[in-house]
């Protein structure tokens, strides 16, 4: 895995870019709320985002978000709407393109797993200041309904450069 000095970052090619990892994320949104989690392990443990996670091999996005959401807070999602892309480059050589998904449909009670712990937000009161920093500039965007691309370049948790189409 290629890693890169925060000066390549900020001129990464991104159309010849090629992530390392695909991903999800998932928002259930209902009645003026949201389902986020505080993430338990792995990559931004400790942050606030919505359900998702890596996609497996075989597995489409819709199918990988769908999962993944039941995994992390036991509710089964339906009728997924693709809200935009991700696209993130870190300096350590991790690439990941993440698909994001929306919905108000869902089965089940949010519950607490190994994974995650969730909890419903007000859209007016997201978390941002515990999150990753680049979702306060595309969240809202997915909030709004309109689709959206983001490319994002972060050493470590220090975020480096963002483009937001």
């Amino acid at each position: 895995m290629k890693t890169y000095t925060i000066e390549e970052l900020k001129s990464l090619d991104w159309a010849s870019w090629q992530p390392t990892q695909r991903a999800v994320l998932c928002f259930l949104i209902v009645d003026g709320n949201v389902l986020l989690i505080r993430k338990k392990r792995g990559l931004g443990a400790g942050k606030v985002n919505g359900p998702g996670g890596k996609i497996d091999p075989g597995e489409t996005a819709e199918q990988a978000a769908i999962r993944e959401t039941e995994e992390e807070v036991c509710v089964r999602v339906s009728n997924l709407e693709l809200s935009g892309k991700l696209h993130f480059q870190f300096t350590d050589g991790l690439g990941i393109e993440c698909s994001v998904f929306r919905t108000s449909d869902y089965s089940g009670n949010p519950q607490e797993t190994d994974e995650a712990d969730p909890f419903w937000c007000l859209i007016d009161e997201i978390p941002y200041d515990q999150m990753w920093k680049d979702d306060e500039f595309w969240i809202p965007k997915m909030l709004s309904g309109n689709y959206f691309e983001g490319f994002f370049t972060f050493a470590k948790e220090e975020m480096i450069d963002l483009v937001l189409k």
